[in-house]
C-alpha cells in the first residue's frame, strides 16, 4: 500500500532505511527480499557484508509469470497487465536486475524444485 498510496521513490527510501537498521542490529535472522531491493540505493552492497549469507533464488521468467499471474491484483504495478505484457515486464525486469541479484554469495535455482528442496538447499548454505 506504500507503494500505491506514496510512490516507488517513498518506499524505496524507506526500504533503504529499514534494510540498513536490520542488517546493523547484531540479530540474528532470515530476511527474504523483494525483488527490487538488492538494485537500489546500493542495497546490494549490505548484501556483500561479512557475515551476511546472500542467496539469489534464480526463477525462469515462465516459472515467475505462473506464481505473480496468480495473485497480480495485490501488486499495483502488475494488476491490470495482460498475459504478454506481464511477460515482458518480467523478462525485462530480470535482465535489468541481473547485475546486482548475480553480486548474492549464493545462486540457488528454483525451478522444478519443490519448496522443501529449496529449503534444504537454504539450510545447507546457512548451518
Amino acid at each position: 500500500s506504500i507503494f500505491k498510496t506514496k510512490g516507488e521513490l517513498y518506499f524505496r527510501k524507506l526500504e533503504h532505511e529499514t534494510l540498513k537498521k536490520l542488517i546493523e542490529s547484531d540479530d540474528e535472522f532470515i530476511l527474504s527480499l523483494g525483488g527490487g531491493t538488492p538494485c537500489y540505493a546500493n542495497n546490494h552492497l549490505f548484501l556483500q557484508n561479512e557475515g551476511i549469507v546472500s542467496i539469489y533464488l534464480k526463477t525462469s521468467v515462465e516459472e515467475l509469470y505462473r506464481r505473480l499471474n496468480k495473485n497480480k491484483s495485490a501488486r499495483p504495478i502488475i494488476a491490470e497487465m495482460v498475459e504478454e505484457d506481464l511477460k515482458e515486464f518480467i523478462a525485462k525486469h530480470l535482465f535489468d536486475r541481473s547485475f546486482y541479484y548475480h553480486k548474492a554469495k549464493h545462486i540457488i535455482s528454483t525451478d522444478d524444485k519443490s519448496i522443501e528442496d529449496v529449503v534444504e538447499e537454504i539450510k545447507k548454505l546457512v548451518t
